[in-house]
């Protein structure tokens, strides 16, 4: 058991590494959002046209990060030695709304490098422990030296209000903490900078359970979902290639906007003449004086008039914009590939493309969506040992360790090829089960279609076998009791 000395350490070093990710984090975050910033500009048109395209954006990194998340589907996880997924895990997964929580955190690894799953068991209701994504702004995981799986700690960190709150996950107790907010470090006198001091010092919460508290489970009861790891280094997120070549198409943008408000017409100047002036009159209508014509007020009327002989008017063209439109198109066009994003995501435009045109368009991002099912996979498998260990079942743990997750398919298929190709499989002996399942049902969809099946087959059993035999099936045992009625209805002459 550690010590509170321990703890604090423990906390001290994983918020440290954990405030030097999350520069990266915020940034990534913020350019999904578009919030990035003008760059790559000169020094004169910064200081001209910087406040003025501050808020602009042409956002692709979300359409980039939102590509393959849309993709990701969980339909099940599946324990080792089973033939079906999982229904008491099923369960666990939507009560606890990670149907649609899941989304939420695997787009917090595509933008942030990764994200977490934290299980935990709810004393009111053993059966259902509590399951929740995290953010990787908010959790760290540590490992064991030389090791990417075994967990030796954990820490989640949040602000709520005026404190700052933190939550240690060792294999064997949880460890509670808090402080208040610091906000700012204005000049202060030196007893004050210790109070201060002080103050940013983590204390156990103060709460009617104790601190520590005992973690049932024996394991850190915290999982990472990697995003593209490697043997060496760190996860790498989706767009944090992208956020260059976003900020170079956002630089020809303001370019364009700029060229079209001051070089989109023909430029005329007019040589040879003075300005026009106007009469002053006095109250008597006497002329007193003369003073320039407004040139602002014939931008607007588009007329003026020149007196003098040598008076001429030159005029050069206006500035060919679609280069700007050109330059931009090639740059969506490398981002494209270099995300392996399908380019109709991107243009927003379609030629009248066949379906296997379109199917090899897509194949990148196909490709792309997989690697993440199987790096998220390997997560959401540990996690839900997790919920079994909460549970209190270890053989199933066991049998989960080495169980996978059943995905929906990662391809973009209409039903009309999809419903083909499942006929094909029916037709070489596949069960209908498995393809319930390929189809894309969820295990409670698939349970309550093989239902209706049933059913089907206890209201019409003659109707059923007949069609069993014609596809070259054998018809399943009938009920108790209905043979009888089969051979009668069969032998029955027609009218």
């Amino acid at each position: 058991m550690a010590t509170m000395e321990r703890a604090l350490q423990l906390v001290t070093v994983l918020e440290q590494e954990l405030v030097n990710r999350r520069t990266d984090i915020d940034r990534h975050n913020a350019y999904y959002r578009g919030r990035g910033r003008l760059r790559y500009a000169s020094d004169a048109f910064s200081k001209y046209h910087g406040d003025r395209y501050r808020d602009f954006c042409d956002n692709w990194v979300q359409v980039v990060a939102d590509s393959p998340v849309e993709r990701l589907t969980v339909n099940g996880i599946q324990a080792a030695g089973e033939t079906e997924a999982d229904k008491e895990l099923w369960k666990v997964w939507q009560v606890n709304g990670l149907d649609a929580d899941s989304q939420l955190g695997f787009l917090g690894a595509v933008n942030g490098g990764r994200c977490f799953v934290l299980v935990w068991g709810d004393p009111d209701d053993p059966d259902m422990p509590i399951v929740t994504f995290e953010d990787a702004s908010q959790c760290i995981v540590a490992y064991e030296p030389g090791s990417r799986r075994h967990r030796r700690a954990a820490l989640k960190r949040w602000q709520d209000g005026g404190e700052d709150f933190a939550t240690l996950y060792l294999p064997g107790e949880v460890w509670k903490f808090s402080r208040p907010v610091m906000y700012g470090e204005d000049a202060k006198s030196p007893a004050m900078t210790e109070v201060d001091e002080e103050l940013k010092r983590w204390k156990p919460r103060e709460l009617d359970e104790p601190n520590p508290q005992p973690n049932p489970m024996g394991v850190v009861p915290m999982v990472e979902l990697p995003n593209k790891p490697s043997l060496v280094g760190e996860p790498m997120s989706d767009v944090a290639g992208v956020i260059a070549m976003q900020d170079a198409i956002n630089l020809l943008w303001a370019q364009l906007f700029t060229a079209s408000d001051y070089a989109s017409f023909p430029q005329r100047v007019i040589l040879g003449a003075d300005i026009p002036k106007l009469p002053v009159l006095n109250s008597e209508g006497v002329v007193v004086g003369e003073k320039p014509v407004d040139i602002e007020k014939f931008a607007v009327d588009r007329v003026m008039m020149f007196n003098g002989k040598d008076a001429r008017i030159a005029e050069w063209a206006a500035a060919n914009l679609t280069m700007y439109t050109g330059l931009i198109e090639v740059a969506v066009g490398h981002l494209a590939a270099q995300t392996r994003t399908p380019q109709h995501y991107l243009i927003g435009k379609m030629a009248n493309l066949s379906a296997d045109a379109l199917l090899a368009a897509e194949t990148g991002l196909v490709k792309r969506v997989e690697e993440k099912q199987l790096w998220y996979g390997q997560g959401i498998r540990e996690a839900a040992r997790l919920i079994a260990l909460a549970q209190g079942d270890d053989r199933k743990a066991d049998a989960l360790r080495s169980g996978r997750v059943l995905w929906a398919d990662a391809e973009s298929r209409s039903h009309a090829q999809l419903a083909d190709a499942l006929v094909k499989l029916k037709g070489i002996g596949f069960p209908l089960e498995w393809l319930a399942a390929k189809y894309g049902l969820t295990p409670t969809e698939v349970s309550d279609m093989l239902a209706m099946r049933a059913r089907e087959m206890e209201a019409d059993p003659v109707s059923e076998i007949t069609r069993m035999m014609v596809d070259g099936r054998n018809p399943a045992p009938a009920p108790p009791g209905q043979d009888e009625a089969v051979d009668e209805a069969v032998e029955e002459p027609a009218p």
